[in-house]
């Protein structure tokens, strides 16, 4: 059985201020309707004789993980949690793990989450062609035919035919300079990296034994003493917070003799910039400008602007980069959008939430927003989904009022269980356990202030929670 592999990591931080370490750009919608994670789970999960997917996540988003694979309908055979992040070797042995639990045979499609693939029939025919490799014990990876000297990505110096648009790979090449990826291009047989992968589960891991035994054995003590938690898989904490943190590359495919390659030309980005972006966007007329949300550009060219809700007004500016959300403006030199990193690199220096989450939070409930703050106050628009409940919860320094704006609210608050309707409200003093549920079919919005000495997050203690947080 061909078991699909989602690696659902990464930070995304060159995509800031659109994408954040709590809520990274493969949750987010950049080139269509659906997310990136959505797209690359339908792309993979719709391969014929595809069985159930395997995803790995971070356990901080394992529930943007789930909701968002839910709204696909694609079927998940298991979600595996990462307590830490480790790099892509030891992710894929974990899904090895898991897929060899459903069937002895498996071969994993393995596939990053935040790519962007135009042709999904060129991409399935080219895994089509593999799939009789990695079955034979190739370990078999995808070159992406360069149609131009990109610095910005890894190569593969294809060699020997084995088949049809299939051959040995002969070398691993880091990201080259201008020169040297110009010399690539014209040699004809050098390969973007796509990181991409095809191969049988248990021949990965005897690999993975060969080169590389102290990730597999941290792996595997961390598999032995996984835990079932709703849906997921988690893996034990200190096994896999002690194994090394590598690159499938570097721990497996750069020391293999039976690495092969399947050129693949599908209209691939990994969207890895707001460069990339605008590449793949789509153009305003004659100018090159791509224009997202409400945007006014006037004698303005060659440039990615994006509004995430205010009006953006450009005027004669060229090349340039201008992405706009609720809580912060990013503008850059289109040549310098590589360097958005160093950005976040200072926010998160200076302990500054831009560099983590949105001004919109979600979680598995629902979500909440930042509405105003000032010292010893904070306003939150709360949105809940029907059905959907918060934990029930006490706070050792703040009280709340809440208004219900729109549908119906049924409050615990102490000893009392009540409803609450639009336009109607209530107190929460502090100290006294608390709970805010949606019994209704709408989603349930709220308007929450809080009052009090200290307003965190972590001035929560959660006395009972369905989703398992504490």
């Amino acid at each position: 059985m061909l078991t699909p592999v989602l690696l659902c990591g990464g930070s995304g931080t060159r995509l800031w201020p659109l994408s954040r370490s709590h809520y990274p750009k493969q949750f987010l919608p950049l080139a269509g309707e659906r997310s990136l994670l959505q797209e690359s789970a339908l792309r993979i999960a719709a391969l014929a004789d595809a069985g159930p997917l395997v995803a790995v996540a971070n356990s901080h988003h394992r529930f943007l993980v789930a909701e968002q694979l839910q709204e696909t309908g694609v079927e998940v055979g298991a979600t595996v949690l990462e307590p830490a992040a480790r790099n892509t070797a030891p992710a894929v042995a974990a899904a090895a793990m898991a897929a060899l639990e459903a069937d002895p045979e498996a071969v994993l499609l393995v596939a990053p989450s935040d790519h962007l693939v135009r042709d999904v029939e060129a991409f399935h025919a080219a895994v089509a062609r593999g799939l009789p490799h990695a079955r034979d014990g190739q370990l078999v990876t995808f070159g992406i035919i360069p149609d131009c000297p990109e610095t910005g990505y890894g190569y593969i110096r294809s060699g020997t035919p084995l088949a049809d648009g299939v051959q040995v790979v002969e070398a691993f090449v880091e990201k080259p300079d201008a020169a040297t990826a110009a010399a690539y291009l014209a040699d004809g047989g050098y390969h973007w990296n796509s990181g991409i992968f095809l191969f049988g589960a248990q021949r990965y891991l005897e690999e993975l034994a060969a080169y590389r035994p102290d990730i597999l054995e941290a792996v595997e003590r961390a598999w032995a003493e996984r835990q079932q938690d709703l849906d997921f898989v988690r893996l034990e904490e200190g096994a896999f917070g002690g194994c090394p943190a590598e690159s499938i590359d570097y721990a497996v495919m750069e020391r293999t003799t039976a690495a092969a390659v399947v050129p693949l030309e599908c209209g691939w980005s990994d969207l890895g910039s707001w460069g990339s972006l605008h590449e793949v966007g789509e153009r305003c007329g004659e100018t090159g400008n791509v224009l997202v949300g409400d945007v006014l550009a006037e004698d303005t060219f060659d440039s990615y602007i994006h509004s995430e809700g205010r009006l953006i007004a450009a005027v004669g500016v060229r090349d340039q980069v201008i992405v706009e959300t609720a809580d912060a403006i990013l503008v850059a030199a289109r040549d310098r959008v590589q360097d958005v990193k160093r950005i976040v690199s200072r926010l998160e220096a200076h302990g500054r939430d831009e560099a983590t989450i949105h001004r919109r939070v979600n979680r598995p409930w629902g979500a909440y927003e930042g509405v105003a703050s000032a010292e010893r106050f904070q306003v939150k628009r709360i949105t809940v989904k029907p059905g959907a409940r918060l934990s029930v919860q006490m706070h050792h320094h703040r009280a709340e009022h809440w208004v219900v704006v729109k549908g119906t609210a049924r409050v615990t608050r102490g000893e009392e269980t009540f409803l609450l309707k639009e336009d109607q409200s209530t107190y929460i003093p502090l100290g006294v356990t608390h709970c805010l549920e949606n019994p209704g079919v709408i989603p349930l919005e709220v308007v929450e202030v809080q009052t009090g000495s200290y307003l965190g997050e972590d001035d929560i203690v959660r006395v009972e929670d369905r989703y398992g947080r504490c």
